[in-house]
């Protein structure tokens, strides 16, 4: 059966005024994750991401040849929207840049957003199901036997829930779990699709490596 590699990006910039910009550890981070693959001798024969920044630059890092394609199905769901929608407007700073808070705060949005409440949202629950399972048809479509996508936590957690069957709050559970540059490795034909590893990080197994590994 073909393979569904799918990336969460690099450790992007938290608390800063580009948050979608990888920090140089998400960069470190990628540039192991390429290498181990390459000495796995597992090569992609299509490459996606999604259209925001941080997953380009996890894909450039990882380095390899084959021209990446884009489908914003990939993209994380706008947390910074949602908290604010939530708060009417505008956040406490704290829920923005203070990690446990925010932490916290997203936990709880990412609830209420699953049980149809904070409507000024740009996106809905169910558009952003929607799109990552448009995008799971458009990566699997077939002539392809490996498949890299680079996405983001949200993403996979929701391409994971729907493929295992699980309730909404496990996705929140899966979501908050997923290491940067970790990899979910899917298997499938045209009529089937499984989930074979969850949030795998081989590049992370060494003593010199151990400390690069990241949630957030």
């Amino acid at each position: 059966m073909a393979e569904l590699l799918v990336v969460r990006h690099g450790q992007a910039s938290f608390g800063a005024a580009n948050y979608d910009d990888l920090s140089d550890l998400g960069r470190q981070q990628s540039r192991a994750l390429g290498k181990t693959l390459r000495a796995l001798d597992w090569i992609p024969d299509r490459v996606i991401t999604g259209s925001l920044q941080r997953q380009k630059q996890t894909l450039a890092e990882i380095g390899f040849d084959a021209a990446p394609l884009e489908h914003p199905g990939w993209n994380e769901y706008d947390f910074h929207d949602l908290l604010h929608s939530r708060y009417g407007g505008t956040a406490p700073s704290e829920v923005i840049t203070d990690r446990k808070t925010h932490f916290r705060a997203l936990r709880e949005t990412l609830a209420e957003w699953q049980l149809g409440g904070i409507p000024a949202a740009r996106e809905s629950w169910q558009q952003f199901c929607s799109r990552v399972e448009q995008a799971r048809c458009h990566a699997v479509e077939q002539g392809r036997d490996r498949v890299l996508v680079v996405s983001s936590g949200g993403a996979i957690a929701r391409l994971v829930a729907s493929c295992l069957r699980l309730p909404n709050d496990q996705m929140i559970a899966l979501n908050l779990q997923i290491k940067n540059t970790s990899t979910s490795r899917f298997v499938f034909s045209k009529e089937k699709f499984f989930l074979h590893e969850f949030n795998s990080v081989p590049h992370f197994h060494n003593q010199d490596r151990a400390a690069l590994m990241t949630y957030s």
